[in-house]
């Protein structure tokens, strides 16, 4: 456990004290008085963190994390599991992240309305050309590293039930992200995530179904900029329950098989 906790303390470290040296340089450099820096410290004046900022900051605190798990043997990263050749669990690690998005969403929906912390930081990076590399390719790739290929990994050699040790590890991925709303998502997708580690022990299947999951958001976003506010189907659907219903029942006859389909494939 104690390992677990150093993993989450160091990831923890390196994303703030790596996003405000970035932050802090940027306005410094850009003519802003260290009284504006201390103000954003403070909460105040968010609107001088830029889209080109976060992005910036996001991109070298992925690098320097990656750079020192790998250093420290913290998570071991191999081309073991590809070269296993296992390519039909990639897809359905794909098919099963479509099936999450809209249940995910009802089941949001179902839950007293939360604060959402992030809503302008994450429609900043939405609309930024150079967002998707940092949201669907840097993130997922780190976060799978640092919460199944540490975390987890750590955790299943402390608890005698694999579950318990993954759902510890959902609820520390839940709560990382700071933001209320995105919590009940990040806690289901952890659990799916977290049992596709334990099944496959390679953090490359949890790499694909995040990155479809990431990616599939950020192109709805752009599609359609209205749905980057939408936390409910009634949102995407109007009140056409019947429509609601169905987009229900579709998603459960792709995530059901894929859900098969990996529990089949998968090897432990």
């Amino acid at each position: 456990m104690k390992k677990a906790l150093l993993y989450l303390f160091a990831f923890i470290c390196i994303q703030y004290f790596v996003s405000w040296a970035v932050f802090t340089v940027w306005l410094l450099a850009a003519g802003h008085p260290m009284a504006d820096v201390q103000a954003v410290f403070n909460g105040q004046k968010q609107e001088l963190l830029t889209a080109p900022m976060q992005i910036l900051a996001c991109a070298i605190y992925c690098a320097i994390t990656l750079a020192i798990f790998i250093w420290r043997k913290w998570a071991v990263l191999s081309p073991a599991y590809m070269n296993t050749r296992q390519w039909d669990i990639f897809f359905w690690s794909a098919v099963a992240s479509l099936g999450t998005i809209l249940p995910s969403v009802w089941l949001q929906s179902l839950m007293p309305e939360l604060p959402d912390t992030s809503a302008e930081i994450f429609n900043k990076l939405m609309g930024n050309q150079y967002g998707y590399f940092v949201i669907c390719l840097f993130v997922p790739f780190v976060e799978e590293t640092v919460f199944r290929g540490a975390i987890l990994k750590s955790l299943l050699g402390v608890f005698r039930s694999p579950w318990v040790a993954i759902l510890i590890s959902a609820v520390i991925f839940a709560v990382v992200h700071l933001n209320p709303a995105q919590m009940p998502h990040a806690l289901l997708i952890g659990l799916l995530l977290g049992w596709m580690y334990y099944r496959t022990g390679s953090i490359l299947p949890g790499v694909a179904l995040h990155w479809v999951n990431n990616t599939v958001v950020y192109s709805l976003c752009k599609l359609f900029p209205q749905a980057a506010s939408v936390n409910s189907l009634e949102g995407l659907f109007g009140s056409n329950q019947k429509s609601i219903v169905l987009s229900l029942i579709f998603s459960m006859f792709i995530l059901l098989p894929a859900l098969y389909q990996l529990n089949m494939r998968m090897k432990k």
